[in-house]
């Protein structure tokens, strides 16, 4: 049976973007940075945290180069990003921390049932949701 989830991933278009981005702006971490020959295998995580974010370019050995090109176009126009839901301890602090470091922020934080969350896209369209939850 599953005991875990390991790996997530989304598409990027520039992996070296993508790590100044989460790693520079967001403050994750590198895991694994590798080139495999076929394709540049990039992880990266929250720090302390096991599971991995895999910050992958669309194409060959998982797609056609045809398919690549029609996914990378879509996720140009914002149509075909994943979502990544962070977790923090201070919604508002951790706004003007990013706000700071230059991250285009699409929504300021806003009190719900289940705590204060705000949300951003990162520069290839995917969607970041950075929650403070609320105790229990």
């Amino acid at each position: 049976m599953i005991t875990r989830l390991n790996i997530s991933g989304i598409y990027v278009l520039d992996q070296d973007q993508a790590l100044d981005f989460y790693v520079g702006k967001l403050g994750l971490e590198v895991d694994t940075d590798a080139d495999l020959g076929f394709m540049r295998w990039l992880t990266v995580r929250v720090p302390g945290t096991d599971q991995k974010i895999l910050l992958e370019r669309p194409g060959p050995p998982a797609m056609s180069e045809e398919t690549a090109a029609e996914v990378r176009a879509m996720l140009t126009k914002g149509a075909a990003g994943g979502t990544l839901f962070f977790a923090c301890e201070d919604a508002y602090r951790t706004y003007a921390e990013l706000k700071a470091k230059g991250v285009e922020l699409s929504e300021e934080p806003e009190d719900w049932d289940y705590g204060i969350d705000f949300g951003l896209r990162d520069p290839f369209g995917n969607n970041v949701r950075i929650a403070q939850l609320k105790e229990g």
